[in-house]
């Protein structure tokens, strides 16, 4: 039996691995938040590889918080650059396999067609910059890693997109959302499963991939179809914006090419709609 350490087990995607863990009985799961490992303490980290023997640690900790991050870079490159480096360090003495979740966010949005693994990165803000040291830092330690780069990642856990909007619905509230950027809604219960499907079946095909639900939107397609899909579309007033004011910088195109992910890995993706609509006709029936 595998054992599979998920760091950052409190956020979205942990809670979303954590949701389908029993569906894979041949793994064994140690889950770990924030609290309960701080990565940016190497001792935490050393002290709980001793303790088990971990064949795959599934990297969910992170700052993601991108406004913050401009005025808080040093914590920001402190977990999602220095504390992934010694995490990958670790996982190089004890022969585990590291999967790690980065982001769109390291372009700088200039492209006009899908984005594969070979594009040139350029991180626009300290998020994106710190999320692409991260990356780097892993290349440098391991050769055998998954850096899976996703998208505007949502779900039913924690503060996202779609929590949001279905709030501000319920309180009746007018909604004036963005559509000067272009990228792809992201099930984390989609990328979820995609990631314990790689350590299930044991994948060997290590490297960098890109992970997001197929097709392409806005800010603004995104909200109409979370207010369509739920039933508040004629209940809310939704009006388009592009002058929405950030303090971080954000790529206005954004679209990650899924080839690669298709033709090695063997893996077929969900379009956009049909995953958001899927999860949303669960949270009515809950």
């Amino acid at each position: 039996m595998k054992t599979v350490l998920v760091t950052g087990a409190s956020g979205q995607l942990g809670q979303c691995i954590r949701k389908i863990a029993d569906n894979y009985p041949d793994l064994n799961f140690i889950f770990k938040s924030s609290a309960e490992l701080d990565i940016t303490k190497v001792s935490e980290i050393s002290n709980l590889f001793s303790e088990s023997k971990i064949d795959y640690c599934i990297n969910c900790a992170a700052y993601t918080n991108v406004e913050k991050a401009e005025v808080q870079s040093g914590l920001a490159y402190a977990i999602n650059a220095d504390a992934v480096k010694s995490l990958a360090e670790v996982c190089d003495e004890n022969n585990t396999v590291l999967i790690h979740i980065s982001t769109d966010y390291v372009f700088d949005g200039e492209a006009n067609s899908p984005l594969n693994e070979n594009y040139k990165t350029n991180p626009i803000n300290v998020y994106g910059a710190s999320k692409l040291k991260g990356e780097e830092y892993i290349a440098k330690a391991l050769s055998e890693y998954f850096i899976i780069r996703t998208s505007w990642l949502y779900s039913e856990f924690g503060h996202n997109f779609l929590n949001t909007i279905l709030k501000k619905a319920e309180e009746k509230a007018t909604l004036n959302i963005t559509d000067s950027q272009l990228g792809t809604p992201t099930n984390a219960n989609d990328l979820a499963q995609f990631i314990l499907e790689l350590v299930n079946e044991e994948n060997k095909k290590f490297g960098l991939y890109h992970f997001s639900n197929l097709g392409e939107a806005t800010w603004y397609d995104f909200a109409a179809a979370i207010l369509e899909f739920s039933g508040y579309k004629k209940q809310v007033v939704l009006n388009k914006s592009n002058s929405y004011k950030t303090m971080a910088a954000r790529p206005t195109y954004s679209i990650l090419d899924k080839s690669k992910l298709k033709s090695i890995l063997k893996k077929e993706v969900p379009n956009w709609r049909d995953s958001l609509e899927e999860l949303i006709a669960s949270i009515k029936k809950l």
